[in-house]
C-alpha cells in the first residue's frame, strides 16, 4: 500500500506513471483497468489509462464522452468512489449508451470516484471490471477508499499541471498555478514561485532556510506533517487551514510527499507545499467539500457538516444515527485536524468552506 501511495504523488508529476498506478488500482480492486480523466463539458477529457483499457477511452475521448452523463451521476460523495449500480437502476443500466460502449470492448461494470475543480472541471478515477466478473464488491471499494485522499491531491496537481510532465523545479512550481514551494527532509525551503513569495502573512520564514506558519494552531499541524513526510510516516493530517485574517483569506495548505522519480524534477527535495484559497460565501459546506480540504474521515465530515448548518450535536449524533459519545469522540478529531479547539470556532472556520480555489492574485506565470 505504502508503494501504491508513492506512486500516486509521483505520477501527479510524470505523468507517463499513472498507468503503473491505474494497474495498482485495478489489481486491489479486482478490475481490469483503470482511467484518470481530466474532463469538463466543452472539451473532449485529457487522460491516463492502464493498457488493458486504453483502446476504449481513446474511442470514448474522441468522441463518446458527448453523450455520458455519468461525471454528472458521480457527484462527489463524501464516501468516495460509488459503484454504477448505486447510480443507475437495472433499467437505466439496460439502456444507458456508455455501459453498452464498455460491453463492446468486455467491460460491463464500473466504480468511480469525481473530483471537483473550480475552473469547472472535473478529475474523475475510475475502474473497470469484465462483464462476466460482476459489479464490484465492498471490500474492493472500501480498498479503493483507503487511497482517497491521496488520489484527490494528486489529482488536484495533475489537472493543474494538464497531465503534462513536469520538467524543472522553477516551471514545475510557476506550472501548478497556486502558491507552492519544495523543502528538503529537513525542513528546509529549496525553491518557491512568485505566488507563495507574496504571501508574507502566510508563511515566514526561519533561521537556516525554515518554513514556519503565521498562523500558531496552523504552524503545529504543518510542522507535525513536513516532519512525519520526512520521516515517510503518515501523518494524521496533510490538509491544513489557516484562518482568514484582515488582510488574508483563508487557506488551505496540502503537504505533497514527493517521491521516486517527482524528487528529481525537484532537485531532490522531499516535500511539496500548495497553498488554495477557502472560498467564502452563503451556501452551507457539504461533507464532500469538508472531507476533501481538511481530512476528514466520512463519519467526521457528516458531523461537521450537521454543526456548521445549525444542528446541536446531540441532534446531529440522532441524524447520523450514533450515540453522543461517539459524536464526542469525532468532534475532538475535528478539532485537531483543523486546528480549532471550541464548536463555535470550528463552525466559523467551516462556514467558509468551498471547493478548493486559486487566491485572488494567482496568474500563471
Amino acid at each position: 500500500m505504502e508503494d501504491l501511495i508513492d506512486r500516486i504523488y509521483e505520477a501527479a508529476f510524470v505523468p507517463e506513471l499513472w498507468p503503473v498506478v491505474l494497474d495498482g488500482l485495478s489489481t486491489m480492486s479486482g478490475s481490469v483497468g483503470g482511467a484518470l480523466l481530466v474532463a469538463s463539458e466543452a472539451h473532449p477529457p485529457r487522460f491516463a489509462a492502464s493498457a488493458s483499457i486504453m483502446d476504449a477511452l481513446i474511442e470514448f475521448s474522441s468522441d463518446a464522452w458527448r453523450n455520458n452523463d455519468r461525471p454528472l451521476r458521480w457527484k462527489p460523495s463524501v464516501d468516495g468512489f460509488l459503484r454504477d449500480v448505486e447510480l443507475f437502476s437495472p433499467d437505466e443500466l439496460e439502456t444507458d449508451p456508455m455501459r453498452h460502449e464498455l460491453i463492446r470492448y468486455g467491460l460491463g461494470w464500473q466504480t468511480g470516484m469525481v473530483i471537483p475543480m473550480t475552473n469547472g472541471e472535473v478529475v474523475i478515477y475510475s475502474v473497470e471490471r469484465r462483464l462476466q466478473d460482476g459489479p464490484h464488491d465492498p471490500t474492493s471499494i472500501a480498498s479503493l477508499n483507503v487511497l482517497r485522499p491521496h488520489l484527490a491531491r494528486a489529482g488536484l496537481v495533475a489537472a493543474r499541471l494538464g497531465l503534462e510532465r513536469a520538467l524543472a523545479t522553477v516551471s514545475a512550481l510557476q506550472s501548478v498555478g497556486l502558491p507552492a514551494a519544495v523543502m528538503s527532509a529537513g525542513g528546509q525551503v529549496v525553491a518557491t514561485n512568485g505566488l507563495f513569495d507574496a504571501l508574507p502573512s502566510v508563511f515566514q520564514p526561519l533561521a537556516y532556510d525554515g518554513l514556519a506558519i503565521g498562523d500558531p494552531k496552523a504552524d503545529l499541524l504543518f510542522q507535525e506533517a513536513v516532519r512525519s513526510t520526512s520521516a515517510a510516516i503518515v501523518p494524521i493530517v496533510r490538509s491544513i487551514p489557516v484562518r482568514q485574517t484582515i488582510d488574508q483569506p483563508a487557506v488551505v495548505l496540502h503537504v505533497l510527499p514527493l517521491r521516486r522519480s517527482a524528487r528529481d524534477i525537484f532537485a531532490g527535495a522531499n516535500i511539496l507545499v500548495v497553498a488554495a484559497s477557502i472560498r467564502m460565501g452563503n451556501q452551507e459546506p457539504s461533507p464532500q467539500i469538508l472531507s476533501a480540504l481538511f481530512d476528514l474521515s466520512p463519519a467526521e465530515a457528516k458531523l461537521a457538516a450537521s454543526l456548521v448548518s445549525g444542528r446541536p450535536l446531540k441532534a446531529a449524533a440522532l441524524d447520523h444515527g450514533i450515540t453522543v459519545k461517539t459524536a464526542r469522540t469525532y468532534l475532538e478529531r475535528v478539532f485537531y485536524k483543523t486546528g480549532t479547539g471550541r464548536q463555535s470556532e470550528l463552525v466559523a472556520l467551516l462556514s467558509g468552506a468551498a471547493p478548493l480555489a486559486p487566491l485572488a492574485a494567482t496568474t500563471r506565470l
